[in-house]
């Protein structure tokens, strides 16, 4: 009895999961988009979810004590939060953006590049070796997401331009957070990421807010319905919730699954909600062509994790380090972004990042890998 009422609350965690992390982006659409809300800015949509995650994480943490904050020195914030903020800030900046000129079911087919970013530039950094048989699952994938773009009808070179830049700051913002938070020995969960990097993304969208859309919210009559602002930083903060208690209660893999299924719901409800979002026969073989190059990527970088594993044993002090090990906010994907070789499943993970949600899943998706490969390791 007690094993089915855990395995009820573990899917119930998991449905909420799909539910909110469906729900956000398409929210965020329909606030975003010209035809519907009509709240063009997507700079300050972004800022308001980054002011309200650090009010409530500051309360969480400091007044609640629900978790405890780290030892955070000024060295290190200087040197890791506030570069891996700016990126962070950057990936939301251009991913929120996207939504004013491409539909999201092409976005979520254009986040299947996810791996293929994230693994670029963490060769680039010397933080994962160029392999073969991963290079092909990155090409594989990579052919997939252009034939989907040759099958979209609606195709906006500005709008994909945006979210391939997102993706990509996403990627490098994973890679520095192995790089660096990683490095210092630095475990964060999904909260105290946000303690510290949501007010710090606030301050670099600052700028671009003041010079891009300030002006234009000036001279424009906006509709600015505090209530649908507010549940909509509320829905957001709870999808990092959501992630948090799902890995807790699961782990990377099965979140990562839970994505992927998430992806092909949110792609078919988006054509019911948003009607001028058509997707055609070729859309669907490129998306799946994509998610095959996705799937054998994280089963091979899941082996490698294994691979570097010590010997399984079923003894107690094996089962609380396994515990522990998931745990840890991975950055990988920062949401995958944990270890020296998880980049790799960073990558993997990245596949199945979330917008809003990118320091849990990054941390929480990253992996459990780093931890296993010794050291570390989610957008």
């Amino acid at each position: 009895m007690i094993i089915s009422k855990q395995l009820v609350l573990t899917y119930l965690y998991l449905l909420i999961y799909v539910c909110l992390s469906s729900g956000v982006i398409l929210f965020n659409k329909w606030v975003l988009s010209p035809k519907y809300f009509k709240f063009p800015f997507p700079i300050t949509l972004t800022m308001i979810h980054m002011a309200f995650s650090g009010v409530v994480t500051f309360f969480l943490v400091r007044v609640f004590k629900v978790v405890a904050p780290v030892k955070m020195t000024f060295q290190i914030y200087a040197t890791c939060v506030i570069p891996i903020s700016a990126f962070f800030a950057s990936s939301l900046w251009f991913g929120n953006t996207a939504y004013l000129y491409i539909s999201v079911a092409f976005i979520q087919m254009l986040k299947a590049l996810m791996p293929v970013a994230t693994f670029i530039m963490a060769v680039l950094c010397g933080t994962d070796k160029l392999r073969w048989d991963l290079f092909l699952n990155m090409l594989l994938v990579s052919v997939g997401v252009v034939v989907s773009s040759y099958g979209e009808i609606h195709f906006n070179v500005i709008g994909t331009l945006y979210q391939v830049t997102g993706i990509f700051a996403e990627a490098l913002r994973l890679v520095l957070t192995q790089v660096l938070l990683q490095k210092k020995g630095l475990t964060l969960n999904p909260i105290t990421s946000l303690y510290y990097i949501a007010p710090c993304s606030f301050i670099f969208l600052f700028v671009p807010w003041y010079l891009l859309e300030k002006p234009e919210m000036d001279v424009s009559q906006i509709q600015f319905n505090y209530w649908i602002f507010f549940s909509n930083a509320v829905a957001a903060f709870a999808l990092n919730i959501s992630i948090f208690l799902v890995i807790g209660r699961t782990g990377a893999v099965t979140i990562r699954v839970a994505g992927v299924l998430k992806d092909w719901i949110l792609i078919a409800l988006s054509t019911i909600i948003f009607p001028e979002s058509i997707i055609t026969s070729l859309n669907i073989i490129g998306y799946a062509v994509a998610l095959s190059g996705v799937v054998m990527y994280n089963y091979l970088k899941m082996k490698d994790v294994r691979a570097n594993q010590l010997p399984a044993d079923s003894t107690p002090d094996r089962t609380t380090k396994d515990k522990k090990i998931s745990n840890i906010y991975k950055p990988d994907n920062f949401m995958d972004a944990n270890d020296e070789t998880a980049v790799g499943s960073l990558a993997s993970e990245g596949a199945a990042v979330d917008e809003e949600a990118p320091l849990i899943p990054s941390s929480r998706l990253s992996y459990v890998t780093r931890t296993q490969t010794g050291s570390f390791n989610s957008r």
